[in-house]
């Protein structure tokens, strides 16, 4: 646990001086509640004698009191506020890392984990540093004043109550390894259920259009049912602590009633003194109680630190290590080199040896069968995936020296998934540069063939488009996120298959649009429709990760290979999807 806890230092040592202050306060507070008792002892022990002299011991409890409130008003926020600081840091470091992460972690990982993570494991630790560095401090302060000043009033009786404390360590020790099992089961539970929600919500759609609604809510009680048992299990290790505790406290007031009393009529303690130690027993015993709630606190929050650095020790995926030599600004000259590629240790390669040159200005459209390769060579190209050194080169030099940030803005890729923010319409088409003006904005859609679409909108680029673009059709997205690559104007321009859900005149004027805005830059089409490749430059047609073709249309036509069985099929009308030529990912 501690060593969980412990990789939390690199956050809290910004604010070191400000939770140290607010632990040093709350010692002087336990000081100045030590006063009361001892006030109010001196007062007892004077009325007992007859004396009416109060003046002093009042003052001295109201002070006290005065004190106490105004010290620990200032170490609750200074503690408080430092919890609350870590946490906003630990949300920023991990959505980084996670801003940083590819395909193979998110494969691995759900959105509703993370969500978990980000939320309920932080909250843990704000929780820990706030509520739980006052509880440990009131332990190790009440017990050290409490014991002191019992020491001081009797040592004989503070001796007696000594014995049960190594069995309340040993006990505490246990309950934490037991809490640590049942936290871990907890927060694994909690981030099942996120991401059940999560997905489930995603895919309504879906889910109502397929009659399912009866059998998710089955699913779900069944993931919530984990998530309750696993809470319950917590709750009973959690209650078992909480129940014994107040054992000791009963001991411990027994031994001062039988003891205590015999030394009152004894002499050898005053009335006042008993009545101060009965006080001071209750300061220094009040920890224990709370004992369970505390190793509570510590061992989720060290589940929770675990979990949370599960993700930020991770490399990034897509290391970003430039060389320094690579050009700021580029011509658009692509080569493949011998590409290869394959997903994991096993299975088939997405690519298998391929070379290709690509000129400055040329427009180049890539065909092929489903798994091909196609999607896979454009997402190397912009480094969402890793390309093996030298395999891929940018105006004659390795992707790999590019800084991350300076390739993906100069190769803007459209993806096949026309994602959209929840956003203003304006928004997501300015998403890289907010700055733009409505011309450049109102250019693009125009050539996406989505300004008449944008006009016919009430609010106009000020429509709310809803989550993922929801209120839009499957073309308006994919029109969208196109005048969203258009805008960028990137010396290359990489688009993967992003007229599947558009008209065919729609398709004519966007080529139209694309050829003359982008006369001169380099730009790459994955399609599965010939009507689109044909207008590029030249044609690359794959196979099993291999380029099998390469020309102009009007060479592949001719030449009666892969290219032109498709050019067939679809000019008369044929289902292309006995060809598994259908536009999914490559």
């Amino acid at each position: 646990m501690l060593r969980a806890l412990l990789r939390l230092k690199p956050f809290l040592k910004p604010y070191r001086w400000r939770l140290g202050f607010g632990i040093a306060a709350f010692g002087v507070s336990r000081v100045l509640e030590a006063l009361v008792p001892w006030f109010l002892a001196m007062a007892i022990d004077r009325i007992a004698a007859g004396d009416i002299r109060l003046t002093t011991p009042v003052a001295g409890i109201f002070l006290a009191v005065v004190a106490r409130y105004v010290v620990v008003t200032f170490a609750r926020y200074a503690v408080r506020s430092s919890g609350q600081y870590v946490a906003f840091d630990l949300r920023q470091s991990l959505y980084a890392a996670l801003q940083r992460q590819g395909g193979r972690f998110y494969g691995r990982h759900t959105i509703g984990d993370m969500m978990t993570r980000a939320i309920s494991d932080i909250g843990l630790i704000q929780r820990l540093i706030a509520m739980g560095t006052i509880l440990l401090v009131i332990l190790v302060y009440a017990s050290l004043v409490g014991f002191g000043f019992m020491f001081y009033l009797s040592p004989s009786l503070t001796l007696l109550l000594l014995p049960p404390l190594p069995f309340v360590f040993f006990y505490a020790q246990w309950s934490a390894r037991q809490m640590g099992v049942a936290s871990l089961q907890v927060q694994d539970r909690l981030s099942d259920l996120g991401a059940h929600v999560q997905e489930n919500l995603s895919g309504i759609r879906t889910i109502q259009a397929m009659v399912q609604e009866e059998n998710e809510i089955r699913r779900f009680a069944a993931t919530n049912q984990a998530y309750a048992d696993a809470f319950y299990r917590q709750a009973w290790v959690n209650s078992q602590m909480t129940a014994w505790m107040p054992t000791l406290a009963a001991i411990c007031s027994l031994t001062i009633i039988g003891y205590g009393g015999h030394l009152v009529l004894e002499g050898e303690l005053s009335v006042g003194a008993l009545v101060a130690f009965f006080m001071y027993v209750n300061m220094a015993v009040q920890p224990f109680r709370v004992a369970g709630f505390i190793v509570n606190l510590f061992q989720r929050a060290a589940v929770a630190s675990d979990r949370l650095f599960e993700v930020l020790a991770l490399e990034p995926e897509i290391p970003d290590r430039p060389s320094g030599t690579a050009p700021q600004r580029v011509r658009g000259a692509i080569e493949l080199r011998d590409l290869s590629f394959r997903y994991g240790d096993h299975g088939a390669p997405a690519l298998d040896h391929v070379n290709l040159r690509i000129a400055p200005g040329e427009s180049i459209s890539i065909m092929g069968r489903v798994g091909s390769g196609k999607s896979t060579l454009l997402k190397l190209l912009v480094r969402l995936l890793d390309p093996p050194p030298g395999a891929i080169l940018l105006d004659g030099h390795d992707v790999r020296d590019y800084p991350l940030a300076a390739l993906r803005s100069q190769v803007a890729l459209v993806p096949q998934d026309p994602f959209l923010f929840g956003e203003p319409l304006r928004d997501n088409l300015t998403y890289d540069d907010p700055a733009r003006g409505d011309d450049t904005i109102w250019l693009a859609a125009d050539a996406a063939d989505l300004k008449r679409t944008i006009e016919d909108f009430p609010d106009g680029l000020d429509t709310v488009v809803g989550e993922r673009g929801v209120t839009l059709s499957g073309g308006q997205k994919q029109r969208a996120t196109l005048a969203r690559g258009l805008i960028r104007h990137a010396p290359v321009l990489v688009l993967d298959d992003c007229f599947s859900s558009v008209d065919t005149a729609t398709e004519e004027h966007i080529l139209r649009e694309l050829k003359r805005l982008r006369r001169g830059q380099t730009t790459l089409l994955v399609s599965h429709r010939v009507s689109t490749a044909r207008h590029s430059d030249r044609i690359v047609v794959m196979d099993q990760g291999r380029i099998v073709e390469s020309g102009t249309h009007e060479e592949l036509v001719a030449r009666g290979g892969l290219y032109a069985e498709l050019e067939r099929i679809q000019r008369e009308g044929a289902d292309e999807s006995d060809y598994r030529l259908a536009g999914a990912p490559g």
